[in-house]
């Protein structure tokens, strides 16, 4: 029985897959099972050889590796890709990683940062290059700073926070200024301001940001 970690290379260059094939033919636990110089290539010979792994350079001649990666994750979820580029920016690094990467490593890095990559995908876990993960640690924390930074701007006043449970709940304007005992015309500017201060733009938006406050039941 096999229990090596089958690798498929995919990059261009073909000194590049050479000098992965020699680094990781050397670790007893990986195989290199095969290779391919573009996207479309990529795609085949997933299907037909099904590794465990594939490691994805970004710039293909064909199709892109973020493409080349989303579309081998929405037709075998099962085959993990770790990204091995010249690409150290966030448009590149958050791209990869929505289209289901399991490891994002600049092509600067050590050897080892590879082999540590592969295996901690191959165990189902996410490996990000420490440079890389300053990045995504950054943008976490921007976007929890945002969200507080909206609720405290907020500054809902008590009638607007009624409205706001109203609107929530499905109510129309008239049926809120019936309730409330207020016009129609007043309760539409309280849902304007309600939608600026929040910065909400929908009935939805609107809806979701109320559960997730707690003011109504899903």
């Amino acid at each position: 029985m096999n229990n090596k970690i089958t690798l498929l290379l995919v990059d261009d260059h073909e000194i590049v897959r050479t000098g992965l094939r020699m680094l990781l033919e050397n670790q007893s636990d990986m195989q290199i099972v095969g290779e391919a110089s573009t996207g479309r290539q990529a795609i085949s010979l997933a299907q037909t050889l099904a590794p465990d792994m594939i490691i994805m350079d970004l710039s293909l001649p064909d199709l892109s590796g973020i493409e080349t990666t989303r579309l081998i994750k929405t037709n075998f979820p099962e085959i993990d890709v770790i990204a091995l580029t010249i690409h150290e920016d966030e448009q590149h690094f958050f791209e990869m990683l929505k289209a289901g990467a399991s490891g994002y490593v600049p092509k600067r890095a050590a050897p080892q940062d590879l082999i540590a990559a592969i295996r901690a995908a191959h165990e189902g876990h996410v490996y990000i290059y420490p440079t890389l993960a300053t990045i995504l640690v950054g943008d976490y924390l921007g976007q929890e700073r945002t969200e507080t930074e909206s609720d405290w701007g907020a500054h809902l006043t008590q009638r607007e926070q009624e409205v706001l449970e109203l609107l929530a709940d499905g109510l129309s304007n008239d049926e809120i200024a019936e309730k409330l005992v207020i016009s129609p015309h007043t309760v539409a500017r309280h849902r304007e301001h309600i939608m600026k201060k929040l910065n909400l733009h929908s009935r939805s938006e609107l809806v979701k940001y109320a559960i997730r406050k707690g003011m109504i039941e899903p």
